[in-house]
């Protein structure tokens, strides 16, 4: 079994999914799973803006417009033929149902239904057209296996047991599930967040022990550096998994941080590929890279640093824990952490409980913030082999504002923080220090 992952972009319009039709007919035996249409969570995040708001008319306008979108590409996709009508039919019927759904009081669990029609309309949609194509496929509603617990996480053995129950231990044929939509542990319509459809996939691939996850995205691989602001950056074309879930979670946005250790744990690779160039070899990941050298860089901004000093921590146990607790009780994860005699300095890149923390750490020592941030992360064989490499990274960065330095807690990284403003001088400065022809024989040798 293999499973196949679509994003939004590379089912943007009617031609974008005719392509797709293509490569899904390639494959006898797979798990397909898709994105919403691009765009479209974005509308219906601001309908659901407009419901809170109490702005119905307003909402419902751009439900007609979503309505319209979803309406035309059905009948692009078929070109006027008898099949169209009852998808459109039924199109029609789920917009009926949302513009219902307004009348009642806007809260997160009718917020969460709402999004999740983004990706049951757009399947809906492309199963449809795959059979009338004649790429035989069975639709799955991804609410049936998918659901986290009550810690919000899901488990791939829950999800197995509930996917046996529906398509057997040994299932073989096409089937086309939701990317991002879940349920919770109390049953109501909830998501893996932004990027979910990711983890949506490797969940499904460790749950049906898949040969290989694949990524269909806009781009060919994760690539070394951030080219929006870096010229030249090219693909990696292989990535271990601790080097592919560090450089998700510190800003490359190809991948959601959350999906490699579904994949990493059953030993299952990912294949990140190219929707508009599927020839391309794109990025592969898996637990056999060994390669010698400088990965990649990555960055992240929207930091904020919180620095904790207090003399009661010199000699003293429980402080740290103390500390961490804090940022338990407000579920705030802690990004990077340097710790001196007396002080602990934190980043986390979820500002919502700051206030509250910041009070409570008030109440250990002193507190200072700093907002406005940004971690650059360095990937690859920083340590094992080189132990010089460690010292021109640092140098390379020795004109810039570093308010931290993590080092050491990870083999195969060096995370610097730095001020938002300067996250692209430096993306550019590593860039050339560890890729540029001059300097590969430096850090590469």
């Amino acid at each position: 079994m293999r499973i196949m992952k679509f994003g939004g972009t590379s089912l943007g319009n009617a031609e974008r999914i005719s392509h797709v039709a293509g490569l899904i007919a390639k494959n006898n035996d797979c798990m397909v799973v898709c994105s919403a249409m691009s765009g479209v969570t974005n509308m219906l995040v601001d309908i659901s803006s407009l419901w809170n708001s109490g702005r119905i008319r307003e909402a419902e306008d751009l439900v007609g417009i979503l309505r319209n979108l979803f309406l035309e590409t059905c009948l692009e996709l078929f070109k006027g033929t008898q099949p169209v009508q009852p998808l459109t039919v039924s199109v029609n019927n789920h917009f009926d149902v949302v513009r219902n759904r307004l009348k009642r009081e806007h809260n997160l669990n009718e917020e969460n239904w709402l999004l999740a029609q983004g990706e049951i309309i757009t399947t809906e949609i492309i199963a449809s057209y795959l059979n009338a194509t004649g790429i035989e496929i069975t639709w799955l509603n991804a609410l049936d296996f998918m659901r986290t617990g009550p810690d919000n996480e899901p488990s791939v053995n829950d999800i197995r047991d509930r996917l046996s129950h529906i398509l057997g231990d040994k299932p073989r044929g096409r089937f086309l599930t939701q990317g991002y939509i879940c349920l919770d542990h109390e049953g109501n319509t909830s998501n893996l967040k932004r990027g979910g459809s990711d983890y949506t996939a490797t969940l499904a691939g460790a749950a049906l022990h898949a040969e290989i996850i694949e990524i269909w995205t806009d781009i060919d691989g994760v690539r070394n550096n951030d080219p929006r602001f870096v010229d030249g950056t090219f693909p990696i074309r292989e990535l271990s998994f601790d080097e592919a879930a560090e450089l998700a979670y510190f800003g490359a946005k190809i991948l959601h941080p959350s999906c490699v250790w579904p994949a990493s744990t059953n030993s299952i690779p990912i294949q990140l590929k190219n929707t508009m160039e599927p020839d391309a070899p794109g990025t592969m990941i898996s637990s056999g890279r060994n390669r010698k050298g400088i990965t990649a860089v990555a960055a992240k901004e929207g930091i904020t640093v919180i620095r904790i000093r207090s003399d009661r921590m010199l000699n003293a146990y429980g402080f740290l824990n103390q500390i961490f607790s804090i940022f338990e009780k407000y579920k705030t994860p802690i990004d990077v952490i340097t710790t001196s005699e007396v002080a602990v300095s934190v980043t986390i890149d979820n500002p919502r409980y700051l206030s509250d923390i910041e009070a409570e750490l008030a109440g250990i020592g002193t507190v200072l913030i700093e907002t406005g941030q940004a971690i650059v992360c360095v990937v690859g064989d920083v340590l094992e082999r080189h132990h010089d490499r460690a010292v021109k990274i640092l140098d390379s960065v020795k004109d810039f504002n570093v308010k931290m330095i993590s080092f050491g807690g990870s083999r195969n990284n060096i995370t610097i923080v730095v001020p938002e403003e300067q996250r692209k001088d430096i993306l550019r400065s590593l860039n050339s220090l560890l890729f540029n022809n001059q300097s590969k024989s430096v850090i590469h040798g």
